[in-house]
């Protein structure tokens, strides 16, 4: 089978997905579309250089509707000849978006694509789309639905973590996103943004909160107790899934929790001849990709079987691996996945992760892929492995090796 490389992965900052966000006069076309043209032009691509431009974003609805990849394209300075496929698998759009265009390159079904994600979340909000999975009696009642939150808390609750290790985790998170900025790890990849006059918007992560304490964090309200202990009584409908666990211990909050921004992402993959045709070195190759279905109700516990399955299906064992990227949704899925792993945490999430630099949904998943690879180079390291959670009870994850 075909090798797929990636040659080039970049990325936007992430703003704050609300009104006062830097970036939230930018829609998500036009934020497609200049880190599409940042890409073309990093690597002179020119005419039908790509077969497709696979896209991924959440909530599509309104102006982040209809085939959005093919609308970015169109706003972007690549040429009209591009088609374009917007996809969706919740939380990994982005990673699925990559996977499927490698696996595309892998089958000889063309040289090259671009493939990423976009979410606006302070535009479009998340769940405006009204998901069946959530809002259909018929379907929640069969799968015990429940709010990410509560299923986040179940995990805490099921695999014995305390607020107080959510919280450590949160503060690391924060502490190594300051570092990874201060020391310009991020530099390769982020693509400033800019308005139709070239003056910058922004080209630095906005959301994080450097200098966060325990203390700080202890102060905060858990964010999911209320909804799991009142109407409609979440938690009573994960008891019945559950019931073994007696309660839930609600012990997340915003402070431990993925943050709400604005943001896109994009990985550049080609086969070796796309690679000579451009003058372009190959960084990486995509070793394995992996999907999975999970418990809809705890929902977000999808690493770590994805984990085994693309560990399984790729011959290889987790001491292979030289760095994780673990989407951090939220604490306990980050944790559960060291657990179940007994992987050392300094090797996973090096960079700090969601909770410090925010989750733009379609988007996370491409982000991961390009910040893994930027990791591996900087330690001079070989293998890494990105994988994340996803609503309704899915994972995702990919293998990545340099070339």
């Amino acid at each position: 089978m075909t090798e797929a490389y990636i040659y080039d992965a970049a990325r936007t900052p992430r703003g704050k997905g609300r009104p006062d966000g830097s970036l939230h006069e930018v829609t998500s076309v036009a934020l497609s579309a200049r880190l599409l043209n940042a890409v073309k032009e990093r690597n002179g691509l020119t005419g039908h250089a790509v077969e497709d431009v696979i896209w991924g974003n959440v909530t599509q609805v309104k102006e982040q509707g209809g085939c959005l990849a093919r609308s970015a394209v169109l706003e972007s300075d690549l040429d009209e000849s591009i088609p374009g496929l917007a996809i969706n698998r919740f939380c990994a759009s982005g990673m699925e978006a990559v996977n499927l265009a490698a696996n595309q390159v892998r089958g000889g079904a063309g040289q090259a694509y671009i493939a990423g994600g976009v979410e606006m979340m302070g535009r479009v909000a998340m769940g405006s789309d009204g998901a069946a999975i959530a809002v259909d009696p018929s379907l929640t009642f069969k799968t015990h639905f429940v709010p990410q939150g509560i299923s986040a808390d179940i995990i805490a609750t099921e695999y014995g973590f305390s607020r107080e290790d959510a919280d450590s985790l949160a503060v690391e998170s924060q502490r190594r996103a300051a570092i990874a900025w201060d020391e310009d790890r991020f530099a390769r990849s982020i693509v400033p943004v800019r308005d139709q006059n070239g003056l910058t918007i922004l080209d630095r992560d906005e959301y994080m909160r450097p200098g966060t304490t325990l203390e700080d964090l202890a102060k905060l309200k858990a964010s999911f107790k209320e909804m799991g202990e009142t109407m409609p009584g979440f938690d009573k409908v994960a008891m019945l899934k559950y019931p073994h666990l007696g309660r839930i211990e609600h012990i997340h909050h915003a402070g431990n929790s993925s943050g709400i921004v604005d943001g896109a992402a994009a990985v550049l993959i080609g086969n070796a001849e796309f690679g000579k045709a451009y003058g372009l070195k190959p960084r990486a190759r995509i070793r394995a990709t992996a999907k999975i279905g999970t418990d809809p109700t705890i929902m977000l516990t999808g690493p770590v079987p994805v984990t085994e399955k693309i560990l399984k299906d790729s011959g290889m064992a987790i001491s292979d691996i030289d760095l994780f990227e673990v989407n951090e949704a939220f604490a306990s899925v980050v944790l559960r996945f060291m657990q179940a792993f007994q992987v050392d945490p300094g090797v996973v999430n090096v960079n700090g992760g969601a909770i410090a630099l925010g989750h733009p949904l379609g988007a996370t998943g491409a982000i991961i892929i390009g910040t893994l690879l930027d990791e591996l180079e900087r330690q001079d390291k070989t293998v890494g492995l990105a994988t994340l959670c996803i609503a309704s009870g899915m994972g995702a994850a990919t293998i990545i090796e340099r070339v």
